[in-house]
């Protein structure tokens, strides 16, 4: 029997994840959030919520129109000037509660909010792995898998037709053939595991502002895809004139400047491909945010090479996403367009602020590849 505690807790966490579905935009839009996420479950603040209830009145207080009273009387408590501190202001004061979400159902809401497809992986790219689902009641088995539920209503059932149960002192006592024990299966189920790759543009014209676009934006791409795959890699590359591998802290933090030769990071991705990643055995998401500037005419027409040679063979999707930034040019997305027009694996989009993360996320992700 489900409690009345549990039943309000199961009422307020509905309501707590309703809003959050509410403001989910507006979460996606800010980077804090990113701060708060542990390895199953993000930290996420949201408004105080103040649930229906009854309020009762002082005893033996008249209410209105009730009682002597002369014309002009004030109907709540008389004010006192020397009562309460500090200055007034105008603005509302902030309450707010954090409640723990799990990653799985953030992207649940994600996937609801923009429309998502599943992600539906190339067939050659699975492994068998091995899965123990719980199904089933068995007579037999250990005491870690008692099915405590099953237990006390054979118990229940015996001690009533045996005339042994006493309503006005309902104690139930299981004896040995009472017991009902979890039976499980061991299922073979094919595993698709995926692998994405993050190249970003560091050099002198991408700012603070365009990192955090890409900071954010990768957070939310990287909880969808986990979503879909039980084993999801990630790498890193950062360039300007030469590209490196790095880790997740370095990707974000990095401070660089300098030129650009977009093909370096192209060819690393490609090294990191075919050293850690064979296309028969991985789905391979490589994504590239810049600002469209690149050092030369020569060096885009070796990145259209990479491409259409070596990257996009490999890779279930390419994904270019280009910041707006006062000092790119955002001459390469139109490369892009212009040498790809009917290329179904590639998919660009333009980020000009934050509020278009939302649509560049659904640009991405939207083909369900």
């Amino acid at each position: 029997m489900v409690s009345k505690i549990e039943r309000d807790h199961a009422r307020f966490q509905e309501i707590v994840r309703g809003k959050i579905r509410q403001n989910l935009k507006n979460y996606i839009t800010k980077g804090e959030m990113i701060g708060r996420v542990g390895k199953h479950y993000v930290s996420i603040p949201v408004p105080k919520i103040e649930l229906p209830r009854f309020r009762y009145g002082l005893p033996e207080t008249g209410g209105v129109s009730s009682g002597d009273g002369a014309e002009g009387t004030p109907l709540g408590p008389a004010y006192d000037p020397e009562e309460g501190g500090g200055e007034a202001g105008n603005a509302e004061g902030q309450h707010e509660l954090e409640v723990d979400i799990s990653i799985e159902e953030l992207a649940r809401m994600l996937g609801e909010e923009l429309e998502l497809p599943r992600i539906e992986p190339r067939g050659a790219s699975k492994m068998d792995a091995l899965k123990r689902v719980y199904k089933g009641v068995h007579l037999v088995g250990p005491r870690s898998l008692v099915h405590f539920k099953r237990t006390y209503k054979e118990a229940l059932k015996r001690q009533i037709v045996s005339g042994e149960y006493d309503p006005d002192d309902p104690i139930i006592i299981p004896i040995k053939k009472d017991f009902r024990y979890r039976g499980w299966k061991d299922i073979i189920q094919p595993q698709y595991n995926a692998v994405i790759i993050y190249m970003m543009d560091v050099s002198g014209s991408m700012g603070d502002e365009q990192k955090e676009m890409v900071r954010i934006e990768s957070f939310w791409i990287d909880t969808w895809l986990r979503s879909q795959y039980r084993d999801l890699q990630t790498r890193y590359i950062v360039h300007d004139a030469s590209a490196r591998l790095v880790d997740r802290d370095t990707f974000f933090r990095t401070k660089e400047s300098g030129g650009t030769l977009i093909s370096s990071a192209y060819k690393l991705c490609n090294i990191v491909i075919d050293r850690e990643f064979p296309p028969e055995d991985w789905n391979i998401y490589p994504f590239h945010f810049s600002d469209g500037d690149n050092w030369s005419s020569e060096d885009t027409r070796v990145c259209m090479e990479l491409l259409r040679n070596e990257i996009l063979p490999k890779s279930n999707m390419f994904c270019y996403g280009q910041v707006t930034s006062r000092y790119g040019s955002g001459q390469f997305i139109r490369d892009l367009q212009e040498n790809f027009k009917d290329e179904e694996k590639l998919t660009l989009s333009t980020i000009e602020n934050k509020d278009g993360i939302l649509g560049s996320i659904k640009e991405f992700l939207g083909k369900g590849k």
